[in-house]
């Protein structure tokens, strides 16, 4: 069993009301909940933790490598483009991560297509919507299954 955590940066919270035509109608806490259903469908406990504060990220990866949690599924939102802390905290730990965006950051703004995690990531899924979440569980699970032979 592995421990798995998914972490979510700035406006997050705000999926299912936020430019629906970017994020689409789903909230987070759906997204969760789904999460949670199939990791513990595939033997793995998950957990999940949003937050506006980039400090507060950095926390939760600090505190995942003390609790040995064996992956982290990030989107990092606003983040991807920012934060050099978030960045080091990951490399810090050692966690394998994959990075996920609800949209195709490499399709939208210049300054949103540049990611300062991408380089560290196991992998990156972007542009799916919600399912950019299902589609990187289902990645991982794959990848976990790979490695224990």
């Amino acid at each position: 069993m592995a421990k798995i955590l998914v972490l979510n940066g700035p406006n997050l919270n705000l999926l299912g009301d936020r430019e629906p035509d970017y994020y689409g109608h789903t909230t987070l806490e759906e997204i969760n909940q789904l999460l949670s259903k199939i990791a513990k469908d595939a033997g793995h406990a998950l957990t999940h933790y949003q937050s506006n504060a980039e400090h507060e990220l950095v926390e939760q990866v600090q505190k995942a490598m003390r609790e040995h949690v064996d992956f982290i599924i990030i989107n990092p939102a606003a983040f991807t483009h920012t934060s050099i802390a978030l960045r080091d905290a990951l490399s810090a730990t050692s966690i394998p991560f994959i990075e996920v965006h609800l949209s195709n950051i490499f399709a939208r703004e210049p300054e949103r297509r540049h990611s300062l995690l991408a380089d560290l990531a196991v992998g990156i899924v972007a542009g799916f919507g919600g399912a950019s979440y299902l589609l990187a569980l289902e990645a991982l699970v794959r990848h976990l299954k790979s490695r224990a032979g």
